[in-house]
């Protein structure tokens, strides 16, 4: 623990140290320009994608209602990480409390969100696929601003629980962070009070944040399979699969590196082996997600091709 670090009676930690990724020195390089460039494409994607959306009447639909969402939380989630994980690779991490409270806040806050949307999202293909005649009716505005609402609002809330849970606990037992965010596990490690409570606060959450979502996602997409099944046409079982062969894809990789890290037997358990799943569900997810909606995706790449032939004659 280096001076400073802890108050006069030795109490409260008022800064942490993250250890980061790595602390191998000849990789500290090599891993700032890779996920410096994973940042970048992470923004120009979502952000690109968020525009296209706004500026493209025929893509304002439920489907991409709940993409525009998507695209703006994985914005927000990384930047809310990655920036601070980048300073790591380039000089001693140093984080005040006040500061890793509130990026576990907007951390947990994000996560939660995404999965929100994402349950959103397999409910708007259940309903396309499964309702197509109701299709309006179940997805209509007011239903899809509810669902939106309703996902900030849990997330809020989940966020809400996490950060005061942590603040009520004392970190006297050392200020270094073995990892390269303010997560929950590795700082319940820190504290020398009871983390009971927020243990408890971490499967209740995680716990609806995912199984509810999770299992959400698997009826729906029960049901689509066992509707694709009765189609007929080999064209129509195609057509069908590519419109949630992507989402099938997102919602694979979120919840399957998220439910690794937080389903264990004990949250309080080895951070380093963690950590690589932490750094693709916070860093890789979200750069990827905006590439796997729009390489398979007809509309999006229509979209993209008549904005781009705008702007070219505009010049």
């Amino acid at each position: 623990m280096t001076p400073g670090m802890v108050s006069e009676n030795n109490s409260s930690v008022k800064e942490f140290i993250l250890l980061g990724l790595t602390q191998l020195p000849e990789l500290q390089l090599p891993l700032f320009f890779l996920f410096l460039g994973i940042y970048v494409f992470s923004m120009v994607g979502n952000l690109g994608l968020i525009v296209l959306i706004v500026l493209n009447p025929p893509l304002h639909t439920p489907m991409y209602y709940f993409l525009f969402n998507l695209s703006f939380t994985d914005l927000c989630y990384s930047s809310v990480i990655t920036p601070k994980m980048l300073v790591g690779f380039v000089k001693q991490n140093i984080i005040s409390h006040a500061e890793c409270m509130t990026q576990l806040f907007f951390f947990a806050f994000f996560v939660i969100d995404e999965c929100c949307i994402l349950t959103a999202m397999a409910y708007d293909r259940y309903a396309a696929i499964c309702k197509p005649l109701l299709y309006k009716v179940i997805m209509s505005h007011q239903v899809c601003f509810v669902l939106m609402v309703g996902g900030y609002t849990v997330g809020f809330v989940g966020a809400t629980a996490h950060t005061v849970c942590m603040l009520r606990l004392t970190f006297c037992d050392g200020n270094i962070i073995n990892h390269y965010m303010c997560d929950i596990p590795p700082l319940l490690k820190l504290s020398c009070t009871s983390t009971s409570i927020n243990e408890l606060v971490v499967f209740i959450v995680v716990g609806v944040s995912i199984i509810v979502p999770s299992l959400t996602v698997f009826i729906s997409y029960t049901l689509i399979l066992s509707n694709i099944l009765r189609i007929h046409s080999a064209k129509g079982r195609s057509k069908a699969l590519s419109t949630c062969s992507s989402h099938m894809i997102a919602v694979s990789l979120f919840f399957g590196s998220s439910s690794f890290i937080y389903f264990k037997s004990s949250p309080v358990g080895s951070v380093d082996k963690d950590k690589i799943s932490t750094v693709f569900y916070t860093v890789v997810v979200p750069m990827m997600n905006p590439f796997i909606y729009s390489l398979r995706n007809k509309d999006v790449q229509i979209a993209l091709r008549k904005t781009l032939k705008k702007n070219c004659s505009l010049k």
